[in-house]
């Protein structure tokens, strides 16, 4: 099934650069099953809904009482210092952690993830935006820094921490978009190496929808304002067409750009895997780039949606079952927030 033999040996935009390799990914999923019958009996007549955006998938994951942030970062990212030793960790000159609810105000949970792994990196980034194609974004900076460095590794950690905590306090449970988040984390390890190299990446910032994925309360107040209200994303009809319009058209795009660059049909990449909004994008997504279901995993059914950890989650999962041979042309897509920012790389995968 390789689709190796169409990469042109420039590899496009790859051209003469030292190769940087996506070498390991692993995924971390609390215990905490949770169906979505617990959501359903909090929900108002009048909040009943029947938007494709809000369609709950079984199942869910939420983190357990008292877990954190940095727990979850070292969970995530165990099953590679098993397969790859902790001497591995010596070389870590980059960590980039994306975590979706921060626990540390104002600095983020880099630092803490850092001193859980016992490493002190030359550079440590919380990479606060990128959202749901964080994993991906943060690809893109790392392999940046160590083709204009001395840095030999970077280990990239995206955790997703708001099912658990926000979705289940009693004012928010009833929403219908309650049932849709899960929590998990996922991690991936880069190094300079041609064993399992990124062919490309592409990136792509569209600054004029960030405001519109809004934090609400009722009654309205600011964020960190004290008040009653507990707070939850604002969602309107409007909203919800323009995300589903928009998210529809920049995922395909960014992955096109990819396929075109590299020398790959969209329809013989070997593996799609993208974040997991809901099962409207996982169709509409592969239906734009010709592929057939089994090439495109799906993890929305037990995990629901878990933004920033979706694609190191489903693409661990993916090479667990066996669907990713060593050679496999894997494209790595999704976007962000209300539609602010789309990212899709591929890699040429290694094996485990």
């Amino acid at each position: 099934m390789s689709t190796g033999t169409f990469i042109t040996e420039d590899l496009g935009t790859n051209s003469g650069a030292e190769n940087i390799s996506l070498i390991d990914v692993a995924g971390y999923l609390p215990e905490n099953v949770v169906p979505a019958d617990y959501f359903a009996q909090y929900v108002a007549e009048e909040d009943r809904t029947s938007n494709i955006m809000f369609k709950a998938p079984k199942f869910r994951h939420h983190l357990a009482a008292g877990e954190s942030a940095a727990d979850m970062a070292e969970r995530a990212v165990a099953p590679i210092l098993e397969r790859q030793g902790r001497d591995v960790l010596r070389d870590i000159d980059i960590l980039i952690v994306h975590t979706q609810l921060p626990e540390t105000g104002i600095v983020g949970n880099g630092g803490e993830v850092a001193a859980r792994l016992g490493i002190s990196p030359e550079w440590l980034i919380d990479l606060h935006n990128g959202g749901c194609a964080a994993f991906v974004h943060g690809m893109k900076l790392a392999r940046q820094i160590m083709r204009g460095s001395d840095a030999k590794s970077a280990l990239i950690v995206t955790i997703s921490n708001v099912a658990g905590q926000v979705f289940t306090q009693e004012q928010v449970r009833g929403k219908p978009q309650a049932a849709i988040p899960g929590d998990g984390a996922g991690a991936g390890l880069l190094v300079k190496s041609g064993v399992s190299p990124i062919l490309d990446i592409e990136t792509r910032h569209l600054p004029e929808f960030a405001g519109q994925m809004t934090v609400i309360a009722d009654p309205p107040r600011k964020y960190w304002e004290a008040g009653s209200g507990q707070m939850h994303v604002g969602f309107t009809e409007s909203k919800i067409a323009k995300v589903l319009q928009r998210g529809n058209r920049i995922v395909p795009e960014v992955a096109h750009t990819v396929c075109k660059r590299i020398g790959v049909p969209s329809d013989r990449l070997d593996l799609l895997v993208t974040n997991q909004p809901n099962r409207a994008f996982l169709r509409n997504w592969r239906d734009a780039l010709m592929l057939p279901q089994d090439r495109h995993p799906d993890t929305f059914e037990e995990c629901g949606n878990l933004f920033a950890a979706g694609i190191p989650v489903t693409f661990d999962r993916a090479v667990d079952e066996g669907r990713v041979p060593a050679g496999s042309v894997v494209m790595l897509a999704g976007f962000a927030h209300a539609g602010d920012f789309a990212a899709a790389a591929a890699v040429r995968w290694g094996g485990r």
